[in-house]
């Protein structure tokens, strides 16, 4: 599915690279580390680990601004649509309309072309509701991640 990100100046997306993986998974760690506290599963390694071992620069965008990086975002095919996965926005860029933007361009393109969007976030993440708002809708959840779908619109 391709997709035109926006990015109102002075940021922009670009692709990823794999020398990208390491500051991702660093910008992960720092934005969900207050959710994975709350349920008891932050693990200052494991948190970055787990990222390293699945990122795809192939599928994977990034964010920058005059500061650096400032977000992330993975749409990684499947055979039952799109998941939205790496969907990252540091603390610092957050209230600017960019993850409304963001959702906003990939859920119309999901729309033209008929694909069914899919996503998990953690139990009691504030992005639950962003992404209510776009309208996802509960698919399962289990004691950790609650998973999120939106088909498409015609």
């Amino acid at each position: 599915m391709d997709v035109t990100l926006p990015a109102p100046a002075p940021f922009a997306w670009s692709p990823a690279r794999p020398v990208d993986g390491p500051r991702i998974a660093e910008l992960r760690a720092t934005v969900l580390r207050p959710s994975l506290e709350r349920l008891g599963r932050y693990d200052e390694v494991r948190v970055r680990q787990w990222f390293l071992s699945a990122f795809a620069p192939r599928t994977t965008r990034v964010l920058t601004g005059p500061d650096g990086l400032a977000g992330s975002l993975t749409l990684r095919p499947a055979p039952d649509g799109v998941w939205i996965e790496h969907f990252y926005l540091d603390e610092a860029v957050r209230g600017r309309g960019l993850g409304t933007g963001v959702l906003r361009a990939v859920t119309a393109a999901a729309d033209a072309t008929g694909t069914t969007l899919r996503l998990d976030v953690l139990r009691g993440s504030d992005a639950r509701r962003l992404y209510e708002r776009h309208g996802f809708g509960l698919d399962r959840e289990d004691p950790v991640d609650v998973y999120l779908h939106r088909p498409p619109r015609t």
